[in-house]
């Protein structure tokens, strides 16, 4: 579905196009996300020794909101970049760096742009209609010291500590 035949690419730089949907998401076991739509425009620059891939990805993903459970569509624009390394074999040497066996026919593509959407997610998914709300917290906590200083001290609390300090 996101393979790319290496094996037969000449030198130098091509282009290709994916889409992705809900077919999509349903490949990977577990997925974070179920449903979304968009393209993914694959730059790949092929050395002898080295393959470098620019990812640009356009598209939306439904999210359900934590606030109120609805769905909605967020909008995702990413541009990454992957670098592939031949050697003897299949290792992820770094987030941006791979190695792959020498005779490797072709790459999937896939679990990096499946990877990329995965992280495209914000940590906090609010609907839109929420965007204006200044509100950051749902509970807030006082803190001992302030709530203190507020109310007066008894006065034998005062004779106490200075026992203490003895």
């Amino acid at each position: 579905m996101f393979d790319i035949d290496i094996f037969k690419l000449a030198n130098g730089e091509h282009s290709f196009e994916f889409n992705f949907d809900s077919e999509f998401f349903g490949l990977f076991e577990d997925s974070v996300i179920e449903n979304g739509k968009g393209t993914v425009k694959v730059e790949l620059d092929r050395n002898p020794s080295l393959i470098t891939l620019n990812f640009h990805i356009e598209g939306e993903l439904e999210l359900i909101c934590d606030r109120s459970l609805d769905t909605f569509m967020y909008p995702v624009s990413e541009t990454k970049r992957v670098r592939i390394k031949y050697g003897d074999h299949w290792e992820e040497l770094s987030e941006e760096l791979y190695l792959i066996p020498t005779d490797a026919q072709k790459i999937d593509v896939g679990q990096f742009v499946y990877e990329f959407l995965s992280l495209a997610i914000p940590m906090k998914k609010l609907h839109p209609r929420f965007a204006d709300d200044d509100e950051d917290f749902i509970f807030s906590s006082s803190d001992p010291e302030e709530e203190s200083s507020k109310t007066p001290i008894d006065p034998r609390w005062n004779e106490l500590k200075k026992i203490k300090k003895n």
